[in-house]
């Protein structure tokens, strides 16, 4: 690291300090005076902006979403949406999953050849119950995953459910990270499922753990149900 990176990293370091001190704003802050109140969030935009303007780096992200809480596979749609929206290609593999046809995949298909959607599973461990099939199917998601992560013309690469097959030993964390590291340098790679590899969580740029709190299945009973699970 230069004397400039560790001068810079000191700035973003203090304006991320103070931009903390300031707070959000609103009721959280407990002075009763609307002119301090405008002073201080006049001061928290000042500061916003520099952090802004600091943070002018762009790269393809390892995003993943792991966890035993609901809304892995949701939040990567959420961004395959945002992807498509901008006009980018998108690529969703589908790992395990693939005994049924999901209501996002019907959806979705108003994009045409933006999105391309590959369901390979069949389903859970427990209806397969085939472990050998099972890698089968696994080898062949990884197999066309390559293709896509290989492939410039596509900004967003889900890897749905592969923290999964990694568990299982169906697939090497290596080889996954091997071509993951290996992609264009602007691809984003998401990488979902329930315990994720140490190595894949060290090697990622954003990881978020779905906390799980409550679930209806769990409390009530409930089954699941169009446009909630599936």
């Amino acid at each position: 690291m230069t004397k400039n990176d560790k001068s810079q990293k000191s700035d973003l370091e203090m304006l991320d300090e103070s931009s903390n001190k300031i707070g959000m704003g609103g009721y959280l802050n407990m002075g009763k005076d609307e002119i301090i109140y405008k002073q201080r969030m006049q001061r928290r935009k000042e500061i916003q902006e520099k952090r802004l303007d600091q943070r002018d780096k762009e790269k393809g992200l390892i995003i993943v979403f792991t966890g035993n809480g609901k809304g892995k596979t949701t939040s990567s749609l959420g961004l395959i949406l945002r992807t498509l929206g901008h006009g980018h290609n998108v690529a969703i593999i589908q790992f395990i999953k693939g005994g049924w046809i999901p209501g996002e995949n019907k959806a979705l298909k108003v994009f045409g050849e933006s999105l391309k959607w590959h369901s390979f599973g069949e389903g859970f461990t427990w209806e397969t119950q085939d472990r050998k099939q099972d890698k089968l199917l696994v080898g062949k998601s990884w197999k066309k995953s390559i293709s896509y992560l290989r492939d410039n013309s596509y900004k967003l690469v889900v890897l749905d459910e592969i923290n999964i097959a990694i568990k299982l030993g169906y697939i090497s964390i290596e080889e996954v990270l091997k071509e993951i590291k290996e992609r264009p340098s602007l691809t984003h790679v998401v990488l979902t499922g329930r315990g994720a590899s140490e190595k894949l969580i060290e090697s990622a740029d954003l990881v978020t753990e779905m906390k799980l709190i409550r679930h209806p299945f769990r409390e009530q009973g409930i089954k699941a149900q169009e446009g909630i699970e599936y």
